[in-house]
């Protein structure tokens, strides 16, 4: 290649390292390079849709002209690798690394115990650090030493579009506010480099230091002297254009030529991350070098902002503070629209994409813009450039032309300046009012609204009557379901000149109704409507009647009161009230006691590995380099259920390169089975025979050269279905009911009746009879997807990675269906991206059909599923339908409970068998005098379930709050004295747990609610609330306090203890690293069981001790991790081998010791070896009858506030007690105790997992599928482990803490029952009934916006404008 070439190939750095690259296919990103091309791997794919930020990187450019670098973080899943052309990329193991040193990010979040499974931890640091590089680039002054420029805000906000499923964010919060210049230290969680008691100066001094001078630099020199403008690159040679004015792009765009049949316009290529793009382009023309596309200019009449301007440029635009020279009047409107703008999407998207791009989805493809809305409302005006022809156009009118064609280009934007568009004739006190709305499931963004809403209006007061005139206004509405944003005219046109009151509200208001119609087949139709309504109130009503704005909740006071200088001076017109976001989470206080007694048992060190996760230097199996000549696979799966696959065929287009072939059930070796996966209950199918049982079941898997080339294929298979002649399929428990279509519960598993319910029910003084609860799905969404690599090996041997929970499983399902001895295979399993039980079964097929087509090609076979088909195949928590009978005395005490339950196991038997005794384990929680109960298992044509943290355990402790819930309701009783009323004593447990309560001493949940309740100050609380829902019209909040009973079991599980020669030890357990520290607590256990020979050195054992990767060749009969015990159960078999090796060597000691006086463990070890003592154990911990099953004990107050107009529920605060016995690790504890009750929120009060009519997963990504964010979560999370220690039988008197604390989320959808009836009781009050039916209502799970604003009164603004107008 020459020299001109080279200086016109793709050049960039990654990590202060140059890559050049003198081809590429334009369409790869900047992921797919990194991870397929470079040995950095931190950066991961997760959800390849811009959601989760698990692929964040920081890119930095140059400006040779200001001699500047800008940096800024990015989602690599959706940055084209052509567009870096010239910049700078830094990934989290380019801040620091195990070799180098770690950086500060990477220490401070492993000491504020901020990583479990890890696998989000790398892009977590790297939007940490982008912020911490962009604060210090501010003017503001220099911090105290160690810390950065950065607010605590911005800290919080820089970690907001990513997402965690394990750790419950607030420890990852606390890391990242430890660099602000504003934290107040104490207010900082529980960690590792300080204890509480500690003054502030030695808290200080202990956080590993920030020193910003000596930060890494992210713009290597080598890059800076080369120069390379990113539009010098080659065109021809990459398929990649530069048009550097608006002719040159016309040139392209005009070229007709048969090989230009697809071209693309590219600025940050974010949409694809919506809408996906299956299909490749022949030519990307990136157009953020064209100057008059980029350019933002700021004159008298407004701001015009260039199409390709990134969204978070124009915020910064919008937000300058030089603005003030030349726009005094309209400034408060660009600051608002800046404000709600902050709310699009994440800030690693906004860096990104465009204002322009943004606004050509809404109108070409009907993207639910919130662009589109603030700059309707504003009187935007945008150029359009068609041909040659240019042309000036409003807003509205772009919106509502037919989608615009390839050709056509948005040039620019205009958004007017409304304070210089004012008429002379203009009354001089006359105010402009500005304000914007969304209601989404996730208040920071990150998610897309339901509806959004802005509007602008010019009022006058009136000196007489003190009213509110309005001049004219524009509101607009999108997102709600419709084409693109609009106006309502209607609406605009009546209230244009009206002077405000309740009755022209109420005729706006039905005006509004009336526009707001969302399209056939959106979801929450009637929701969304109501929203448009309760916005366009929340707007007038505070300029309607002022005296009575003590009790409209949702007004802020500040807005009055700025109302009332802007009025009294004309000079302060438009300084009206701005909206701030403060610091998203208050301080949490964590009570944790803890013993020494068998240290370093009982030490909160920090997770094992930790360090390396936060850099990226820890191995998932994707991580794992591709072997020679390695091959990928993708499935196809089925559709349609119950339907004959007759023929399946790959589309023969072009993009199909890379096929290998099409693996099925007809591949399997003569002497295999067609077995995907199994449990103790029966066996999936690996592939569907002729018939599918449901939709989304495997058909078949395709093989190519790459995960790209293979998920393309899948994608565009075509199944041939026959459907004639087949019996219906079951899509509905009831369906499975009338078909007696049931799977086998064993009798051993089938649990016990309690008491007589006929004599029950007789003693009882009232009865609800056939009360019905219905109870929904949820989605694993741990970070890293099913992911497996498979080796063939020498003499028909296979080695397959698997991210498995069950690896010993899954080596006994590879060997039957590839008809070879078990021998033969190996599963090796070295950490795990998140579990939660989706890794367990449903991670065998992915591993098997891996090994399947590696033995038929020979050749090693990897696959990464997709986010889509994950989704799709996972399965998840069960669904269930019940419906109960309940006798109960007069003062809420329950005589008798009869149940019958449907549970929906989908089209496979799976772990499904369990749930009856499950359930029955938590929701025996109460004393319920006698209890009865039918639950029939029912094998439907839905998604295999599967089990998910708390399988069956969390639907029956709901089932029990849910009939204590309702009794309460039904005696109009307050639910806490019902609950304390039915709380077990020792002798009621005693009867319905049997041998699991153990002894009196252990039945800590007495002192755990009365603890709580003087801890949380709930009784003065609930006051509170009360006070506050007097006071407060549209906000309502609610308190709860809720205990759970929960009852777990041990289970046999393998050790092996290995000695080397220079005294480290090498250990290995049947227990998988999910992230839950089990390797933590077994180093532990390690050291503190060796540590029993007494030998100089053996107190600093801990660091001497690796537990190493699960191997099932190595060590077997590892079972399942999984039931919260496989961390205690691992402990004790390592302590067994431990004992075992202190007994060998014991004697050895002894007599060295005679010979030698004290000696160290290094040389008690190197005689050991050298006197031929056995240095390795392995034993088998099978728990004996009394501890095998025990009790967990917790309790939990939530307290909630409830937007009565949007259906948003805030949970304030959360306190928390649970016993966690004497724990093995109260870090590790109490990161799985917050972890767990985060995702029983995303249960009771978020997640949809939900099913079209044909049983296929239609949620199916971070689009559709929303797990708790940082603003999700309690703004306040107080929790207290209880360290009781009265558990002798226990492994050191521990207790589990992965799943119990899960269920104590229900206090949260308790609060916000209770916050309803409020609002239910106040909607009653306004038609004048009294009729108390309105406190039994059923709230859903999940308690979505849409669920609770319908039960709040989806017309509650009508109803309290009629009744305000008929009081008057």
């Amino acid at each position: 290649m020459s020299e001109e070439d080279k200086k016109r190939s793709l050049v960039f750095a990654v990590n202060g390292e140059r890559f050049e690259l003198p081809s590429v296919n334009p369409s790869i990103t900047l992921l797919e390079f990194l991870r397929t091309q470079t040995r950095f791997k931190s950066v991961k794919l997760s959800c390849g849709e811009g959601g989760c930020g698990a692929c964040v990187v920081l890119l930095s450019k140059y400006d040779p002209v200001q001699d500047k670098v800008e940096d800024y973080n990015v989602s690599s899943c959706l940055t084209l690798l052509c567009s870096i052309n010239g910049c700078s990329i830094t990934t989290s193991e380019g801040l620091g690394n195990s070799k180098s040193g770690f950086h500060p990010i990477h220490q401070r979040f492993t000491g504020f115990h901020a990583s479990q499974c890890g696998f989000c931890t790398p892009g977590m640091c790297v939007s940490l650090f982008s912020t911490l590089v962009n604060a210090e680039k501010t003017n503001r002054s220099d911090p105290p030493t160690g810390f950065s420029k950065m607010t605590v805000s911005e800290a919080e906000k820089a970690i907001a579009g990513n997402l965690c499923r394990c750790t419950g964010y607030r420890p990852i919060a606390d890391a990242c506010k430890s660099f602000a210049a504003d934290v107040d230290i104490e207010d900082l969680g529980f960690n590792s480099f300080w204890s509480k008691e500690e003054n502030k100066e030695t808290k200080l001094n202990r956080l590993p230091l920030y020193n910003p001078s000596d930060e890494i630099c992210t713009f290597p020199e080598f890059l800076k002297k080369e120069n390379n403008s990113a539009m010098s690159l080659d065109s021809e040679r990459y398929n990649w254009y530069f048009p550097g004015n608006i002719e040159e792009l016309q040139n392209l765009l005009n070229v007709h030529d048969s090989k230009w049949t697809e071209k693309k316009l590219v600025v940050g290529n974010t949409g694809t991350g919506y809408y996906k793009e299956i299909e490749s382009y022949d030519r990307y023309i990136d157009l953020k070098y064209i100057p008059e596309l980029s350019m933002i200019r700021m004159h008298e009449t407004g701001i015009e902002i260039g199409a390709a301007v990134t969204i978070s440029k124009a915020i910064e635009a919008l937000k300058e503070e030089n603005q003030r020279d030349f726009l005094t009047r309209g400034e408060n409107v660009f600051r608002k629209i800046s404000n709600h703008m902050e709310k699009i999407a994440s800030g690693f998207i906004r860096n990104t994409a465009s204002v322009g791009g943004n606004l050509v989805m809404a109108q070409r493809k009907h993207f639910p813009s919130d662009l589109a809305t603030l700059l309707l409302a504003v009187d935007s005006t945008v150029e359009i450039m068609s041909g040659p022809r240019r042309e000036k156009i409003t807003l509205e009118e772009f919106l509502e032309r037919p989608p615009l064609e390839i050709n056509s280009v948005l040039l620019s934007i205009n958004i007017p300046n409304w304070s210089s568009n004012r008429k002379p004739s203009q009354q001089e006190n006359t105010m402009l009012l500005f304000e914007s709305y969304r209601a989404a499931p996730r208040p920071l963004g990150n998610a897309l609204p339901y509806l959004n809403a802005a509007f602008l209006a010019e009022v006058t007061p009136s000196n007489t009557s003190g009213r509110i005139l309005v001049n004219h206004c524009r509101l607009a509405f999108g997102a709600y379901g419709t084409e693109h944003a609009i106006r309502a005219t209607r609406a605009e046109q009546f209230l244009s000149g009206k002077t405000l009151n309740n009755e022209v509200l109420y005729k706006a208001v039905k005006l509004v109704r009336d526009s707001v119609v969302p399209e056939d087949g959106t979801v929450s139709p009637a929701y969304r409507s109501s929203l448009a309504v309760g916005y366009l109130f929340e707007f007038f009503s505070p300029f309607i009647d002022t005296r009575d704005k003590a009790i409209d909740g949702f007004l802020d006071e500040s807005k009055y009161s700025s109302l009332a200088r802007a009025f009294e001076s004309a000079e302060n017109q438009d300084q009206f009230h701005l909206n701030k976001i403060p610091a998203l989470l208050s301080s949490a206080k964590q009570d944790i006691e803890f013993s020494r007694e068998n240290y370093p048992v009982g030490e909160p060190i920090s997770k094992s590995g930790a360090s390396l996760q936060a850099s990226g230097e820890a191995i998932y199996v994707d991580d794992i380099p591709s072997p020679t000549n390695c091959l990928h696979g993708a499935f196809i799966y089925s559709t349609k259920p119950l339907a004959r696959v007759k023929s399946i065929s790959l589309e023969p287009k072009q993009q199909l390169d890379g096929i290998v072939g099409v693996i099925s059930s007809r591949d399997i070796p003569e002497a295999g089975e067609n077995l995907g996966s199994k449990s103790i209950f029966g066996g999936e199918l690996l592939f569907a025979n002729d018939l599918t049982d449901g939709a989304g079941q495997r058909i078949a898997l395709v093989v190519a050269d790459s995960q790209k080339h293979a998920d393309i294929a899948a994608k565009l298979a075509v199944v041939d279905y026959g459907l004639e002649d087949q019996e219906a399929p079951i899509l509905s428990v009831e369906e499975a009911v009338r078909r007696s279509s049931f799977y086998e519960v064993p009798p051993f598993l089938y649990p016990k009746q309690v008491g007589d319910v006929s004599k029950g029910m007789a003693e009882a003084d009232h009865k609800i009879i056939s009360a019905k609860i219905k109870l929904n799905s949820q989605y694993y969404f741990y970070m890293e997807t099913q992911t497996a690599l498979a080796v063939p090996d020498e003499d028909n041997c296979m080695v397959i990675y698997s991210s498995c929970q069950c690896p010993e499983f899954a080596h006994s399902v590879i060997a039957k269906c590839l008809g070879i001895p078990e021998h033969n295979v190996r599963v090796i399993t070295k950490r795990v991206g998140g579990g939660f039980g989706g890794k367990a079964i449903k991670a065998i097929p992915v591993a098997t059909a891996c090994a399947l087509a590696a033995h038929k090609l020979n050749r090693p076979v990897r696959m990464y599923l997709d986010r889509k088909t994950d989704m799709i195949m996972a399965g998840g928590r069960h669904p269930m339908k019940i419906t109960y009978n309940v006798g109960f005395k007069s003062d809420g005490k329950i005589t008798a409970l009869e149940l019958e339950v449907l549970v929906d196991a989908g089209m496979s038997v799976d772990m499904s068998a369990v749930m009856p005794k499950n359930m029955l384990a938590t929701l025996k929680k109460y004393d319920f005098g006698a209890l009865s109960f039918d639950i029939k298992v029912c094998k439907t044509s839905n998604p295999s379930r599967s089990a998910m943290r708390a399988p069956g355990e969390v639907q029956g402790s709901y089932i029990a709050e849910a009939v204590i819930e309702h009794i309460a309701s039904f005696l109009s009783l307050e639910v806490d004295s019902v609950r304390s009323r039915n709380l077990h004593t020792y002798n009621s447990l005693s009867l319905f747990y049997e041998q699991s309560a153990g002894e009196v001493l252990e039945y800590t949940l007495p002192s755990i609610w009365d603890n709580l309740a003087i801890s949380s100050s709930f009784n003065q609380r609930t006051q509170t609330v009360k006070e506050f829902n007097r006071c407060n019209r549209w906000r309502k909040r609610g308190i709860s306090r809720v205990p759970i009973v929960y009852q777990v079991t041990m289970r046999a599980t393998p050790g092996k203890v290995s000695i080397l020669r220079d005294g480290s030890v090498a250990v290995e357990v049947g227990g998988i690293e999910l992230g839950q520290g089990l390797w933590t607590k077994v180093k532990q256990m390690a050291a503190f069981a060796l540590a029993s020979i007494h030998c100089e050195g053996t107190e600093d054992l801990l660091d001497k001790v690796r537990v190493i990767q699960g191997d099932t060749l190595s060590v077997i009969q590892g079972g399942f991790t999984a039931g919260s015990t496989t961390s205690e159960a691992s402990c004790a078999a390592v302590k067994l081998c431990c004992d075992i090796l202190v007994e060998r060597l014991t004697p050895l000691k002894e007599r060295l010791e005679q010979q030698m006086g004290p000696i160290k463990w290094e040389m008690l070890v190197s005689q050991g070896h050298m006197q031929a003592v056995n240095m390795a154990a392995s034993t088998l911990y099978v728990p004996d009858l009394p501890s095998m099953h025990y009790i967990n004990y917790g309790a939990a107050v939530s307290e909630v506030e409830v937007n009565l107009l949007t259906g948003e529920t805030t949970i304030l605060q959360v306190d928390m007690i649970y016993d966690c016995g004497q724990s093995l690790n109260p870090a590790v504890d109490l990161g799985q105790i917050e972890g767990a009750f985060v995702q029983g929120i995303g249960f009771f009060m978020l997640e949809e997992y939900l099913l079209n009519s044909d049983g296929l997963v239609i949620s199916e990504g971070t689009w559709t599928y929303k797990i708790p964010s940082l603003d999700t979560i309690p703004k306040q999370f107080n929790v207290k482990i209880m360290n009781s220690g009265h558990h002798k039988n226990r492994v050191l008197s521990s207790k589990a803490s992965g799943e119990p604390p899960l269920l104590l989320a229900v206090s949260v959808h308790s609060a916000a029952r209770d916050a309803i009836k409020e609002a239910r009781a106040q909607l009653l009050s306004w038609s004048g009934s009294v009729d108390k039916s309105s406190s039994i209502f059923n709230l859903d799970v999940p308690a979505t916006m849409p669920v609770v604003k319908e039960l709040c009164g989806l017309d509650n603004v009508e109803c309290y404008l009629e009744w305000s107008l008929g009081k008057k």
